[in-house]
């Protein structure tokens, strides 16, 4: 890749001199309309609004600067003329719409002030009359929570309001609108001034009314739309031991919230940002999304068509439709010049698009800006038709404002209405149920009638409520910090399930909660790690063939064993492991692990000059204690061997890494030499130098016996990734020693609360 210079600089003037500019809408030409009415094409909806400019692709509504103006607007293709829907609005900004079936009524998500959030409106269009009427019957559908100024009040700090957004409203088959918003209250887990927000996906009646929050993602869900299948496509941004940056990739659910699975991207790298994504028409493996770095910018970059009849593991199902522009590394851009040349943009002076929406296979329409001007260039974007070449032609702009979200102006058939079956029971119990056929489909080289359990684990979101913008409780981008360089969110447990000889599985979890799997050996070792979640209903009953599913699983997986084992008896609840009074427990270093320290180790591993230089002692440090660190050096000082440790997931470092798919037993105790020195050969490690130094060390080590029940606290800190801390709760800077909030004893109560249970921490006992 060629980077800056002045060689650069020459060449990218005369690249941009060789390309169209955008232009006043009386001086366009004329292809793009010509094309656009020959198809049945005659009026588009699009919004007038200046370019957002914040520093993330999902921050624009945290801290982005106000810029009021534009509005909904419809183009007559046929003459050129633009109407205004709502002139009454003009005094703030349009976020995002969308176009009821029968195309009579447009939602739409609207901010008045700086210190206002968006709110959701509806109007009427008559696609016959709307160029001289304009929108009819302007109305808000969903107005702030009640506590909306008790929120305001407690949680603003710098220029956002830190109430409530909501945001990206689509229209449901069933007659509901779904959409955004910050209503759950989660705050962004890696955040170094501890203000960004996170939304997740709720959706409400077309009078506001029975108000549904469908996800409890901990970071944000963004651009829900509805499929032709019936189901809601959206982009999911998520990192469950895996690069904190790399992973906003495309899930898809039925209306009501149930069924939720990935539709692709979850182990693809780059683009870090896959968003907006609509579904071809008449194509039902088709997609079109948009690839963007996850900053500096607001969603802007490549437009990429998705084939999911290719396998979903790889890059295959992508086929880039602007070749011109790529994200190659996390953040900025690079663009191709006209002799083929890849080229750094970090300012992106080079085209980019966004909003695209596909008119069939080979064409969409976009919001797209011409390379020259800066990426957040106020009124660079205008409406242009794309084609699978990546050819562009104007199709409208305006030399005041930038114009998005183009869309046809005209009916689309009505979608089938998906909902799951529920157990009325389980729902009244906040519960969902889940079948696994098969733990083995997709584990390599894992024999038959190794596993035995399912540990089912929960990543919990961080509430508004356990902010700390004094960062005196931060450790790299952690404000309520939970783990030296691992995971930065939350985990719980839940307990463990068995699973029957022929591989399946019945069992209960909780509804409402993202959740994941481990898979464990008769040792309850992680052979095999979920490193994503699902969210299930209430009520809820889902299956999965197995580990690393995807579409095709159901037809090469079939049912070789009759009726499943675990279906032919009541589900299992999950419950305790040896040594653990319930299965409902906080993953908490000081009450598992620095116990069985305490108890083997300290004789040889503490003081001035401990023996092999790893001190276990319990003594509190800043943050954490002396045990952890030494055993968690910090990856961020280029420390990437763990040592005895073994192999462990620093979601921070590398930010855009550690996605692609890990064979069973890359993780955890089974590739741990601290696990296998202490298990008396029940680990056998794979890495011929590290099973030796695990030997040698088990030698030395041969009059350390550990209970079974003591070494399960040690393998299962390992197995999930090393956490520290078992909730978001009470101060950890050892300056705050003697207050009532000082590193309290965790519980799964405190982990699960969404209420600070220490309000007022003000002054010391």
């Amino acid at each position: 890749m060629k980077t800056s210079g002045s060689g650069f600089v020459l060449t990218l003037l005369v690249f941009l001199a060789t390309l169209r500019t955008a232009l006043p809408a009386d001086s366009l030409t004329t292809p793009a309309r010509k094309w656009l009415l020959d198809n049945g094409i005659e009026k588009l909806v699009f919004i007038k609004r200046l370019t957002y400019n914040a520093s993330h692709y999902y921050t624009e509504y945290i801290q982005g600067t106000f810029q009021p103006g534009g509005n909904i607007c419809v183009l007559d293709l046929k003459n050129g003329s633009v109407k205004e829907l709502c002139p009454e609005m003009t005094n703030g900004v349009f976020e995002r719409f969308d176009l009821s079936f029968d195309a009579k009524k447009i939602v739409f998500a609207w901010k008045a002030a700086q210190k206002a959030g968006y709110r959701i409106y509806e109007v009427n269009v008559d696609p016959s009359t709307v160029l001289r009427t304009g929108g009819t019957g302007l109305r808000q559908i969903l107005l702030p929570p009640k506590n909306e100024n008790e929120l305001v009040k407690r949680y603003n700090i710098l220029n956002y309001h830190h109430g409530s957004d909501d945001m990206s409203p689509c229209y449901l088959p069933d007659g509901g609108i779904c959409f955004v918003s910050t209503r759950s209250q989660y705050g962004t887990l890696c955040d170094v001034g501890d203000y960004l927000t996170s939304t997740t996906m709720f959706r409400m009646d077309t009078n506001g009314g029975n108000l549904i929050q469908l996800t409890t993602s901990a970071v944000s869900e963004q651009t829900p739309i509805a499929a032709e299948d019936g189901r809601i496509l959206y982009s999911r941004w998520e990192y469950v031991d895996k690069g904190a940056v790399s992973v906003k990739c495309i899930w898809s659910m039925y209306p009501d919230g149930s069924a939720s699975r990935e539709v692709y991207g979850n182990d693809i790298n780059l683009p870090p940002t896959m968003t907006q994504p609509r579904q071809i028409p008449g194509e039902p493996s088709g997609y079109v999304i948009l690839g963007a770095p996850h900053y500096p910018q607001n969603g802007v970059g490549t437009v990429i068509r998705l084939d999911m009849t290719r396998n979903i593991r790889t890059r295959e199902p992508m086929t880039y439709m602007t070749p011109c522009v790529d994200i190659r590394k996390e953040g900025g851009f690079v663009f191709k010049d006209g002799k083929g040349n890849w080229h750094e943009d970090a300012r992106g002076q080079g085209p980019l698009f966004r909003d695209p929406y596909p008119l069939s296979k080979d064409f969409f329409l976009v919001a797209h800006k011409p390379a020259g001007p800066v990426w957040h260039d106020a009124r660079a974007y205008g409406i242009y038709l794309l084609d699978e070449k990546g050819n562009v032609q104007p199709v409208y702009a305006d030399p005041a404002i930038s114009c998005w979200v183009p869309c046809p102006l005209k009916p689309r058939k009505v979608p089938p209405v998906l909902a799951s079956p529920k157990d009325r029971e389980l729902a009244r119990a906040k519960l969902a149920k889940c079948v696994v056929t098969d733990v083995y489909h997709g584990l390599e080289n894992v024999p038959r009638g190794t596993i035995k359990y399912i540990r089912v684990l929960e990543q919990r979101p961080r509430p508004w409520s356990a902010r700390r913008p004094d960062l005196d409780d931060m450790y790299d981008q952690q404000h309520a910090v939970i783990t030296k360089d691992t995971h930065l969110g939350l985990k719980v447990q839940h307990g463990i399930v068995p699973v029957e000889e022929d591989g399946s599985a019945s069992f209960l979890v909780p509804s409402d909660a993202s959740i994941f799997f481990q898979v464990l050996d008769e040792n309850y070792m992680a052979v095999q790690t979920e490193r994503t979640y699902v969210n299930s209903m209430a009520g809820e009953v889902r299956s999965c063939i197995g580990c690393h599913e995807t579409p095709q699983s159901v037809v090469q997986a079939g049912n070789q064993h009759g009726t499943l084992l675990a279906l032919q008896r009541k589900p299992s609840v999950p419950g305790p492991q040896p040594g653990e009074k319930d299965g409902h427990r906080v993953l908490d270093y000081v009450q598992d692990v620095q116990p069985v320290w305490d108890k083997h180790c300290l004789k040889c591993h503490s003081g001035a000059e401990p023996k092999g230089k790893l001190n276990l002692s319990g003594e509190m440090t800043e943050l954490f204690n002396i045990s952890y660190e030494s055993l968690v050096p910090e990856r961020r000082k280029g420390y990437f061997d763990r040592g005895v440790l073994g192999p462990v997931i620093g979601e921070n470092h590398p930010k855009t890494g550690n996605i692609e798919y890990l064979p069973a037993k890359s993780l955890g105790s089974h590739a741990s030499v601290l696990a296998a020195m202490l298990s008396k050969g029940k680990v056998k490690l794979a890495d011929p130098g590290k099973a030796a130094r695990a030997v040698k060390l088990a030698e030395t080590h041969k009059d350390v016996n550990l209970s079974r029940e003591e070494l399960l606290k040690v393998t299962n800190w390992i197995d999930t990734n090393c956490q520290y801390y078992g909730s978001y709760w009470g101060r950890r800077n050892l300056k705050f020693r003697g207050m009532p909030d000082f590193r309290p004893l965790q519980t799964f109560e405190m982990a699960t609360t969404a209420v600070n249970p220490w309000p007022d921490t003000s002054k010391k006992e």
